[in-house]
């Protein structure tokens, strides 16, 4: 028999010395006629080396790169709680691969730092935005006493110890893949996604960690999970945490309502938008709201439905007693440090220059950012408004009020908002505040929103 090689070849694992004829076990393995080799996806590595060490013995070449040891002499990490140290043990007992789903705030980044320096070999970390990543950085520096490389933002200096974000990890893993043995996927929710996921495909890392405090995705994708990372290995549910590991908390409800102009706007929005879409169904049954958005490219009447229905939006989100209201916490909460969240740009803006107090935005320039956030840590900006940017991951120096005035209906970001105000600070207890307008659709999303044992008991208060 001929020498058969294994290789790492742009983010796909090269096997050579079979043919196309040969029998192996051809399950995830595409003959590629060009070069006279099966190709499969490169996160199948640490599987399939031990499948063909045993089949083809020494016969078997493996060429693929070895990932290079690291050492950690300068580590200063905390000692990790019980339960932290329960996710790190249970994630090393099923094969150092695995989702470990803890609530936001109970510090799952220690736990993956934990896991960088036992493991002790080449790690890649990757990071939803920019500034986890580079909080990542941060981190890594302060705790293992290492400077991470950074792939990303325009940065692209890989070090055995690097830090990415899922976009950059899209792009460049073809290349980068072979480097590491372990990855850490943070808020691995997200990996599933149709280009994410190729970052994880095309990385050969045999050692794998996700960390999210919601894995569940709406289009069910989490599914994938299990081969992309591992099982979950421990999961802890906010109200497990709630009171111990996390600051104790009141979810308050409030009601407000439109005024008379806004209802008369918002009526006749609805009714041009039901009008629409009722005369498309009698022709086509099928028609929905995506067909609605193509067609109002040319078509005068798909455009104004379209219209009325962003204008019927823009008021329940930005509804005059939404300002009044928050006027009101304001007041209530005076000395108090408060992060806002809107559903918004618009809105965010509008709360800024209403207040005047800082906001912000995923445009917002990284200087800018850093002085906002070291601006509420010190007590100068009192208040912090956001739309989305600080929903997942990125610390904020510690609050204990949180008002949402809008947002989307997912569980995921109604945690991850919550999560914000929740890290234990002495017996500080933890207030959310949601803003609803009634009689609208802000109503269901609401409900929504709080399909999750992170809600349980919320209180219903009218200003």
């Amino acid at each position: 028999m001929a020498q058969v090689r294994l290789s790492f070849d742009r983010g796909t694992l090269w096997l050579r010395g079979l043919e196309a004829g040969d029998e192996f076990p051809r399950a995830d393995w595409t003959w590629d006629s060009r070069v006279g080799a099966w190709r499969g996806d490169a996160a199948r590595y640490a599987r399939v080396t031990g499948q063909f060490a045993e089949r083809f013995g020494t016969d078997f070449q493996d060429d693929v790169p070895h990932a290079v040891r690291l050492g950690f002499p300068s580590a200063d990490l905390f000692e990790l709680r019980d339960d932290q140290r329960d996710a790190l043990d249970a994630w090393e007992a099923s094969g150092r691969r695995g989702l470990i789903v803890m609530p936001t705030g109970t510090g799952k980044t220690e736990v993956a730092l934990a896991a960088i320096q036992r493991c002790g070999i080449a790690t890649l970390v990757v990071a939803p935005v920019r500034d986890l990543m580079y909080q990542w950085q941060q981190r890594i520096l302060r705790r293992l006493g290492f400077d991470a490389g950074v792939v990303g933002d325009g940065c692209h200096d890989c070090k055995p110890l690097t830090v990415t974000t899922y976009d950059s990890a899209y792009i460049h893993m073809d290349k980068l893949g072979a480097r590491f043995g372990l990855v850490i996927f943070d808020e691995a929710h997200h990996l599933p996604g149709k280009t994410y996921r190729e970052g994880a495909l095309h990385c050969t890392a045999p050692f794998r960690m996700g960390l999210t405090a919601t894995p569940e995705r709406a289009d069910g994708r989490h599914a994938d999970l299990g081969e992309l990372i591992g099982p979950t290995v421990y999961r802890q549910n906010v109200s497990q945490a709630r009171g111990r590991t996390l600051a104790d908390y009141d979810v308050v409800r409030i009601p407000v309502a439109l005024s008379i102009q806004e209802r008369a706007i918002f009526t006749d929005a609805g009714r041009i938008v039901r009008t629409y879409i009722q005369s498309q169904r009698r022709q086509s049954p099928n028609f929905s709201w995506k067909t609605l958005c193509e067609e109002s490219a040319h078509d005068p009447e798909a455009r104004r439905a379209q219209k009325a229905f962003h204008l019927r939006k823009s008021i329940e989100d930005r509804a005059e007693d939404k300002l009044r209201i928050l006027e009101d916490l304001f007041r209530l909460h005076l000395g108090e440090r408060i992060i806002v969240f809107t559903g918004t740009n618009a809105m965010a803006l509008d709360v800024s220059r209403r207040f005047l107090v800082p906001t912000i935005l995923s445009h917002t320039a990284k200087k800018e950012r850093l002085t906002v956030i070291e601006g509420f840590a010190d007590g100068k900006f009192p208040v912090l408004v956001a739309n989305q940017v600080l929903d997942e991951g990125v610390d904020v120096p510690a609050a204990k009020i949180a008002i949402v005035i809008g947002g989307h209906a997912s569980t995921r970001q109604a945690q991850q908002r919550l999560g914000r105000v929740l890290r234990k600070s002495n017996a500080a207890r933890a207030t959310l505040y949601e803003i609803v307008c009634q009689d609208t659709t802000e109503e269901e999303r609401s409900r929504r929103r709080r399909n999750s044992d992170a809600y349980e008991r919320t209180r219903r208060l009218a200003l």
